[in-house]
């Protein structure tokens, strides 16, 4: 009866008189009141968020308090709200305060947002994907077997340091942006003498790929101690969504239009898609996924036109959490996939036919889903298929998939440095299933969390790699 899979808190009173319900048809004997699932998905307790809003907080509820929810519902249910000691008493009736302050809060609720998302009803682009490709390979100019990378180069403590200095407020934001400015020109410097041919500018002010865009929109919160395990031994820290979503001033732009500046390459500009932002959440209760989820791509489509009107010629608006957020129950997909595939759209929709919009999906098993990603229309995929061989490839090939692909060459999730011969080879497999005309060739996923001595070989490989291909074609 209390959910452990967000961080909102129970309504207790409607909890308890849904129990009641319940009861009508199962004897109370026959009823344990517990979470819905493991609390392994919430963070440990509030107690240590000393710097959250205290409106917000009020609002919340991690794992320890949820275990007080249950009692607490349990206590209700089974005696009557008359057995209440006094301080059972005080929560119960901050419980009624909280939720009826969340209901109507001006801070949640801006029908300014929610009459501009009523209204937006463009999903598609300008032209088929057949006339848009036709005028960007004029347009771009760009070679069969064109060489990019996935968006982010490695982190280093140097950078880690400066973003966190600033945070913290040891060092002023112009100190701060000369310091990121400084690694993206090293970013550009490096990729023009290794021979890449589309560049991107490292991303060193972005923290995370959810979290970045998150403080940046109105309707976002952020915690001090919210960490829930991801895998294995790595913990994160979501954001969460408390109210309706809008974009306050551009996000990436000043960023993306400095690194164009410093180049003659095409830059591409970086957005996270609506959702993978809202997968990586932890989301509101009050309103449907997919309604959420469509505020962020309107607040995205606003951003896109903005890197366009600046003379951004490629925007990748990355899903690496698209089939991450398919539902379990099978009755659920479709409804999933419909709005899911909607709003990647609507977040490219302001794209002209000339502007190339790129995604990128993380996860090697596509094949369930390749008409939904047939259907979101990017002009250019990247996926990864390094350690998967060709037969994530193969089913592009099989369903006649007309869009550019860039099926990852090396596995980035290790330190392993792939030979100039091994990724030829790769390349030539890869050929084996889609013509050149369709390929692009990158790395599997973002360079962030491997090192420069890493880096810096490998992609220097992958270029000599496609340069002998080419060479043979």
């Amino acid at each position: 009866m209390v959910d452990a899979r967000n961080i909102w808190k129970n309504d207790i009173r409607k909890t308890a008189m849904l129990l009641e319900t319940l009861s009508n048809a199962i004897e109370k004997e026959n009823i344990i009141v517990s979470t819905s699932c493991s609390l392994l998905h919430t963070p440990f307790t509030l107690k240590y968020e000393e710097k959250m809003d205290k409106e917000i907080k009020n609002w919340l509820a991690y794992a320890v308090e949820k275990l007080d929810e249950v009692s607490l519902v349990s206590k209700i249910f089974f005696d009557g709200v008359d057995t209440l000691n006094e301080k059972e008493t005080l929560r119960y009736q901050n419980n009624i305060e909280a939720n009826t302050s969340r209901k109507n809060s001006t801070r949640i609720h801006n029908h300014e947002v929610q009459t501009k998302v009523a209204n937006f009803t463009k999903t598609e682009r300008e032209g088929s994907y057949e006339e848009r490709i036709k005028i960007q390979k004029a347009l771009l100019g760009y070679k069969d077997l064109a060489t990019t990378t996935i968006g982010s180069f490695p982190q280093t403590p140097e950078v880690r340091k400066a973003r966190s200095d600033f945070k913290k407020g040891l060092i002023s934001k112009d100190v701060y942006e000369r310091e990121m400015k400084n690694y993206i020109d090293e970013c550009i410097t490096f990729q023009e003498e290794c021979g890449l041919e589309i560049l991107v500018h490292g991303e060193p002010e972005r923290n995370d790929m959810v979290e970045y865009f998150g403080e940046q929109l109105e309707g976002y919160g952020f915690s001090q101690n919210g960490w829930v395990q991801s895998y294995g031994s790595r913990c994160v820290k979501p954001p969460f969504i408390y109210g309706d979503i809008s974009r306050p001033k551009p996000m990436t732009l000043a960023w993306t239009s400095y690194a164009q500046s410093k180049t003659k390459h095409i830059m591409k500009g970086m957005l996270t898609g609506p959702v993978t932002i809202l997968n990586w959440s932890f989301v509101r209760d009050d309103m449907a996924r997919g309604d959420v989820s469509k505020q962020i791509a309107v607040a995205l489509s606003d951003e896109v036109d903005d890197l366009q009107k600046a003379g951004i010629r490629m925007v990748q608006v990355d899903e690496a959490a698209f089939k991450e957020g398919y539902p379990l129950r099978r009755e659920n997909i479709s409804e999933y996939e419909k709005w899911a595939v909607r709003d990647f759209k609507i977040s490219v929709s302001t794209a002209h036919k000339e502007t190339q919009i790129h995604t990128h999906m993380c996860y090697s098993e596509f094949n369930d889903i390749i008409a939904t990603i047939e259907a979101m229309d990017a002009d250019v995929i990247s996926i990864e298929t390094a350690r998967s061989g060709n037969e994530l490839l193969k089913i592009f090939k099989e369903v006649g998939y007309k869009q550019e692909v860039g099926p990852g060459v090396y596995d980035i999730h290790s330190p392993r440095v792939p030979s100039v011969e091994e990724m030829v080879k790769q390349i030539k497999l890869l050929l084996e299933v889609l013509p050149k005309e369709q390929l692009w060739i990158n790395p599997d996923c973002g360079l962030k969390t491997r090192k420069w001595e890493e880096v810096k070989p490998s992609l220097v490989n992958m270029v000599k790699a496609v340069e002998i291909v080419r060479e043979g074609l």
